[in-house]
């Protein structure tokens, strides 16, 4: 592997830059990730909504400790899972830490799949500044994720056709900006572009299937139904993140529903969908620059000559 690739330089008066590195689950962006923080004395910017949350590890497939110690990891752990976080305040939570990175070396490097997040970053929107209704929520839970996209699909089809049928959590915060403002989320959505210079690149390697069979058979023997009796015993089993991959099939082997091997075939059913829709948005929404190797040190190679050019402008 390479590092120390890029010295510290004092910064002349290019645009600060900012890397992004996005791609299905699977796809090996934590690893490159790492890899590239390391050449490029830059720390990982999460960009994953699950991994927002604390005791939530295994299931969201979030660095270990000892990934973490290779290089400094922000936007981890910000809150309980009990305790949303909407887009709004991920992105001022994550504009600091990008501006932090700037300050400090001029460059800063994000990594996630969360395609919806990424862009609110890279394109400036401006989701409406509506904060959290708990006791709106308490009944939109209470009605069930089901009847809830129904009434999102009638109030602002735009809105719903960008979520998954499942996704409880932005289903109740579209129904939310509903109700407090009266007017559909999809038509308070503005956009304003941060001064930045953006460089995305992209992992969609051609052997995902297998990788997402391995990793959901591995995440169920490292303790995933473990970790998810812990969240059932401190959360309640109505946790809304409890209903997403993996979690939810490790919830319903709980409750005696499924068999271990149903579970983990279910699990990497769900997981194959989603980054079918990842790859849908990624492709639809940005415009990353498509690495093609496949093994972790030419990728690493590929992403440099990729960036290098940019990251010498900024540090002169």
């Amino acid at each position: 592997m390479q590092s120390g690739v890029m010295e510290a330089c004092p910064l002349n008066q290019a645009r600060p830059l900012v890397i992004v590195l996005l791609g299905p689950t699977a796809s090996g962006k934590t690893a490159l990730a790492i890899e590239l923080a390391r050449s490029l004395d830059l720390a990982v910017l999460n960009v994953d909504s699950r991994q927002l949350y604390l005791e939530m590890d295994l299931g969201t497939a979030k660095p270990s400790w000892q990934q973490r110690s290779l290089v400094r990891h922000e936007l981890l752990d910000l809150r309980r899972p009990d305790q949303p976080i909407n887009l709004q305040e991920f992105r001022l939570l994550a504009e600091a830490a990008i501006a932090a990175e700037h300050a400090r070396r001029g460059i800063a490097l994000l990594a996630g799949g969360s395609g919806l997040y990424l862009k609110a970053l890279t394109h400036g929107l401006q989701p409406p500044s509506v904060p959290p209704q708990p006791a709106l929520r308490a009944q939109l839970e209470a009605l069930g994720q089901p009847t809830c996209f129904q009434l999102l699909r009638a109030a602002d089809p735009v809105a719903a056709g960008r979520i998954a049928a499942a996704d409880a959590l932005r289903t109740q915060r579209a129904l939310e900006v509903i109700y407090a403002t009266g007017k559909p989320l999809s038509s308070q959505q503005g956009q304003q572009p941060p001064d930045w210079q953006v460089i995305e690149l992209g992992l969609d390697p051609v052997d995902l299937p297998q990788r997402i069979a391995s990793r959901t058979s591995q995440l169920y023997a490292d303790g995933l139904v473990e970790e998810t009796r812990g969240l059932i015993e401190r959360y309640g089993p109505e946790l809304p993140l409890l209903a997403t991959i993996g979690y939810g099939e490790a919830r319903s082997l709980l409750a005696g529903g499924l068999a271990e091997a149903q579970a983990i075939r279910i699990t990497a059913q769900r997981t194959r969908q989603f980054a079918k829709r990842q790859r849908t948005w990624f492709r639809g929404q940005h415009q990353p620059r498509w690495l093609q190797s496949s093994d972790i040190d030419a990728q690493l190679s590929e992403a440099l000559a990729q960036v290098l050019p940019a990251v010498r402008q900024v540090l002169g």
